[in-house]
C-alpha cells in the first residue's frame, strides 16, 4: 500500500504549497487509521522539502511517478520515497530512497551492517542506512511477482541530508562497503550526486504505471530466493532432521500447504523441551515452504537464535536475501490479516504482550502473529519462560487462535539430542530445582558429563579444554552481576568477580556469542544463550537461588539492577508478596533450568552459595547410591 502517490509535478506543487506533510498525514489517518506524531510530521517536512530540491530539475521527467511511505506487502516495512519511470532502453525502473534525519553515527566494530546513532530520543544500535535501503529493495525483488515478471530494475540509495561527511567517516567504514556499493549513501552537500543517481535510472515518465504495478503485485518468492535458501540448507549437518522431528515436519508441512490451498487459518502448537530439535524443524520448513511459493518467515522474540541460525545458514556470506526471512516477534503490530502464508515462531514461550522498545506498541504478539498468517506454528516449552514479560503459553495461544477463528492442531516432541538421548537428566534437574516432582528419574547409563565444581576457575578450565575441540563450549551465568555499560565492548572489563576469578559478560559488539571464536573469554547470560545449544556449558549459579533450611529458595533481590527479566517485581511485591514470590520463583528456576540444559554432552556447575553446592553434590551422590543398590539387588 502506498500512502501518497502522484506525478513529479503533483509532488513539487504540494511542496510549494506547504501541503505535502498535511496530505500524507491525512492519508495515513484515512488508510491506516492512525494519527501522526509531531516528530514524524516534522521529519516529513524536512526530508520532503529536501527531496523537492532534488527533483526540481527538468532532466527528471515531469510525469515520473512519486510515491511516499510505500508499505511493503506482507511486512511492516515502509519505503520512504520512490521515483518510477523508464530507463534509456524503455525498461521499467524505480529508485528507492531511504531518508534519514541523522546528524552523526558511529560504526559498530565486528559487524557488517550495524551502526550506533541518536534516533527516537536515544542512542540506539540500528542497521546502516545503505543496508536498510538495499534490504528493502531486495525484499521487493524477492516477493513481488510484478517486479519479477516485468523485470523492474530497482535502484536503492540512502539520503542523510543533515549528515556532514568527513574524511575517513564512520559511515564509509570498510565493513559497510558492500552495502554502500549496492545502495550509495548521499549526505549533506551531495544533492547533485543524488539527483544524478535518479536521472541515471529515470529517463522517461511512466504516469505512475510502475508504481501501480509494484503496489498491486502478487506475493511470490522469486526463484533466486528459493534456490538460495535451498542451497544453504543442502549438506548443512546442523539442520538434518531425525526420527520424530521428520514426522512433525511432514505434518506441519501438510497443514501449511492445506491452508495455502483452502485459505483457512490454522494454528499449530508444537511442545518440546530442550534438545528436541524445534529450531531444526523450523529452519527446514522455512526452506521447503519458500520453495513451495509461500511467503514464510522464521520469528523469535530473542535476537540471539535469529542471528546464530542465520549465520549458520549463510556461512561466510555477508549479504543475502535470506536476512529478510528472520524477523522479531514485534514485526506484526500493524500487519493485515493473512498477509503471510506461514509464520514459524521459535521460542514461543518468550513472546510478549506489547511490542517495541518501550512495550507500547500493538495489543498482543500472539494475537498479531495468528492474525497475520494463514498458518502460524508455535514451538513452545513453557518451562523456559524467564522474564516478567513472557506470556507464551499453550492456553494463551489457544485463546487467540479461537478469537481469530483458527483451527488448532497439537504436536509434541520428546527430548533426544541434549543429554544424549535421555530424559533422565532433565527429570533430575526439574526435581532438584523444585520445579516439579519427578519420580523414577535415573542417570544411570546416561552418557552425560555433569560435575559440581569446587571453584569457578575449575569450571572455567573444564570449559576451555572442551572448547578446543570445536568451539562449542561456553561459560554461562545467572544474572547476578551488573553489566558495566562503559565496558560492554571490552573483554578486559570484568563484570563478574568471585575471589580471584574474573570474567566479562558477553560483549556488545562483534559476532554472536554462540559462534564467535573469542566468546570463550566471556560469560553468556540467558538472553544470549536461550534457544541455542552447545556441546558443553559451565554454569555459574548466583545467590539468587540458594539452599537453606532443607529447601531450595529464590531471592530476586540478588539479581543485578541491569537485568530486565524481573523488571516490576519490586512493585508487584509491595502490592502482592505471594504473587510476586511465586512469579520470581518460576523465572529464576526456569532461568537456571534453561542454562543447565544448553549443553548436549555435559554441564559443569559452580554455586556461589555453599549450601546449594552441598545440596547438588548430595543429590548426585543419592543417584549414584541408588543406582548401585539397584545393581546389587
Amino acid at each position: 500500500m502506498i500512502v501518497y502517490d502522484g506525478l513529479k509535478t503533483d509532488f513539487l506543487s504540494s511542496c510549494e504549497n506547504d501541503s505535502i506533510a498535511i496530505e500524507i498525514e491525512e492519508n495515513i489517518l484515512s488508510k491506516l487509521g492512525r494519527h501522526t506524531p509531531k516528530a514524524e510530521f516534522r521529519s516529513w517536512e524536512n526530508s520532503l522539502n529536501y527531496m523537492y530540491k532534488v527533483l526540481n530539475d527538468d532532466a527528471i521527467p515531469s510525469d515520473a511517478g512519486v510515491a511516499i511511505e510505500f508499505n511493503i506487502p506482507q511486512t511492516s516495512k515502509r519505503v520512504d520515497f520512490m521515483v518510477s519511470g523508464y530507463g534509456a532502453d524503455s525498461d521499467p525502473e524505480m529508485v528507492i530512497i531511504e531518508l534519514k534525519q541523522w546528524e552523526t553515527l558511529n560504526e559498530v566494530a565486528g559487524t557488517d551492517a550495524l551502526v550506533d546513532t541518536f534516533t527516537g530520543g536515544a542512542n540506539r544500535r540500528v542497521v546502516h542506512p545503505s543496508y536498510q535501503a538495499w534490504s528493502y529493495a531486495q525484499l521487493i525483488r524477492d516477493y513481488n511477482a510484478s517486479v519479477q515478471d516485468r523485470r523492474v530494475k530497482l535502484s536503492p540509495c540512502a539520503c542523510l541530508h543533515n549528515y556532514i561527511r568527513h574524511e575517513n567517516d564512520p559511515i564509509d567504514a570498510e565493513q559497510y562497503e558492500e552495502y554502500i556499493k549496492e545502495a550509495p549513501a548521499y549526505t549533506k552537500g551531495q544533492l547533485p550526486e543524488l539527483r544524478n543517481f535518479i536521472k541515471k535510472s529515470i529517463k522517461k515518465g511512466d504516469n505512475k504505471e510502475i508504481l501501480y504495478l509494484v503496489d498491486h503485485g502478487k506475493i511470490r518468492p522469486s526463484k533466486s530466493l528459493q534456490n538460495t535458501i535451498g542451497s544453504m540448507l543442502k549438506g548443512n549437518r546442523e539442520f538434518v532432521m531425525i526420527d520424530e522431528q521428520k514426522v512433525a515436519y511432514e505434518e506441519i508441512l501438510r497443514l501449511s500447504l492445506k491452508s495455502q490451498k483452502d485459505f483457512k487459518k490454522r494454528t499449530i502448537i508444537v511442545q518440546g523441551g530442550p534438545g528436541t530439535g524445534k529450531t531444526v524443524i523450523a529452519v527446514n520448513l522455512l526452506a521447503e515452504l519458500t520453495q513451495r511459493d509461500q511467503m514464510v518467515q522464521y520469528v523469535s522474540k530473542n535476537s540471539a537464535p535469529r542471528q546464530v541460525y542465520l549465520k549458520k545458514l549463510k556461512g561466510q556470506m555477508k549479504k543475502s536475501s535470506v536476512d529478510n526471512m528472520f524477523k522479531g516477534s514485534g514485526t506484526y503490530t500493524e500487519a493485515g490479516n493473512n498477509v503471510a502464508h506461514t509464520l514459524l515462531v521459535d521460542e514461543a514461550h518468550r513472546l510478549n504482550e506489547k511490542s517495541g522498545m518501550f512495550h507500547n506498541l500493538g495489543e498482543n504478539q500472539i494475537k498479531e502473529i495468528i492474525h497475520a498468517a494463514f498458518c502460524s506454528v508455535f514451538f513452545i516449552d513453557e518451562s523456559q519462560r524467564v522474564t516478567m514479560d513472557d506470556i507464551g503459553s499453550v492456553a494463551e495461544i489457544e485463546h487467540w487462535a479461537k478469537e481469530e477463528g483458527s483451527e488448532i492442531h497439537y504436536l509434541e516432541l520428546q527430548s533426544q539430542f541434549r543429554c544424549n538421548g535421555s530424559d533422565g537428566y532433565l527429570a533430575w534437574l526439574d526435581d532438584v530445582l523444585d520445579i516439579r516432582e519427578t519420580a523414577n528419574y535415573d542417570l544411570e547409563g546416561v552418557d552425560y558429563d555433569i560435575r559440581i565444581c569446587d571453584s569457578p576457575n575449575e569450571m572455567r578450565e573444564l570449559v576451555i579444554e572442551r572448547n578446543k575441540v570445536s568451539n562449542r563450549a561456553r561459560v554461562l551465568a545467572g544474572y547476578c552481576w551488573e553489566w558495566i555499560k562503559a565496558g560492554q565492548n571490552d573483554t578486559n572489563c570484568h563484570d563478574i568477580k568471585i575471589g580471584d576469578f574474573e570474567m566479562s559478560w558477553n560483549l556488545g559488539n562483534g559476532e554472536p556469542f554462540a559462534v564467535s571464536d573469542t566468546s570463550i573469554n566471556e560469560v553468556g547470560c540467558i538472553h544470549t544463550s536461550q534457544g541455542l545449544e552447545f556441546d558443553y556449558v559451565g554454569v555459574i549459579v548466583g545467590d539468587d537461588i540458594r539452599y537453606e533450611n532443607g529447601q531450595v529458595i529464590t531471592d530476586f533481590t540478588k539479581r543485578a539492577r541491569t537485568d530486565q527479566s524481573l523488571k516490576g517485581i519490586k512493585k508487584l511485591y509491595k502490592e502482592s508478596p505471594e504473587v510476586a514470590q511465586a512469579r520470581a520463583d518460576e523465572i529464576i528456576k526456569n532461568t537456571y533450568r534453561t542454562l543447565m540444559t544448553r549443553g548436549m554432552k555435559g554441564c559443569y556447575i559452580y554455586c556461589t552459595d555453599a549450601g546449594m553446592k552441598k545440596y547438588l553434590v548430595s543429590r548426585l551422590e543419592h543417584i549414584k547410591n541408588e543406582a548401585r543398590n539397584n545393581r546389587q539387588n
